[in-house]
């Protein structure tokens, strides 16, 4: 995968302090990208690239109601296992047992997962398109409002409906 380097870093953009004048830097996010909207925040705020882990695992049919006995028998239900890292995943996508992975119809999850990333990339570029953007990559902070008084603070964004930005030294 080609990642576009991080040409500018401007004070305002929370990547900043990740770049140094004289380096060009690839800021790659992760954690919590669950639908294209997740995305053009990132990208909004300075991310090059996202990566998605869990959101992939749910796409494949991880998590699915057609599991929940399996799960009720490792004490957990359909919705709410994360011990993918234990090897006993019901729908054999995190597991090396031969008998558990033979569960997972790499045709029918490939489907799935291929058709969540269309979904995720056309709800990021529509973001993009509504803030008047050609392109996903020239999103920006100014692109964003916050809807909380802590969120503006910790991404250095406006509060809606205002120019205010929390410990900006700026009035309304």
């Amino acid at each position: 995968m080609a990642l576009r380097p991080l040409r500018k870093c401007s004070s305002n953009t929370s990547a900043s302090r990740f770049c140094p004048p004289s380096r060009k830097v690839q800021l790659i996010v992760s954690g919590g990208i669950r639908n294209g909207a997740d995305v053009a925040k990132a990208m909004a705020l300075g991310a090059d690239a996202v990566a998605i882990g869990t959101a992939a695992l749910i796409a494949l049919g991880d998590n699915h109601p057609r599991l929940d006995e399996e799960l009720k028998k490792i004490g957990s239900a359909a919705g709410f296992y994360d011990d993918w890292q234990n090897g006993r995943d019901p729908a054999g996508i995190t597991t090396q047992d031969p008998e558990l992975s033979k569960r997972l119809d790499p045709v029918e999850g490939g489907r799935r997962l291929a058709n969540y990333l269309r979904v995720l990339v056309l709800e990021a570029q529509t973001m993009a398109r509504a803030c008047g953007k050609s392109h996903l990559h020239n999103l920006d902070p100014e692109d964003l409002v916050a809807l909380t008084v802590e969120s503006a603070a910790m991404a250095r964004v406006p509060l809606a409906g205002t120019s205010w930005i929390p410990g900006s030294g700026s009035g309304y």
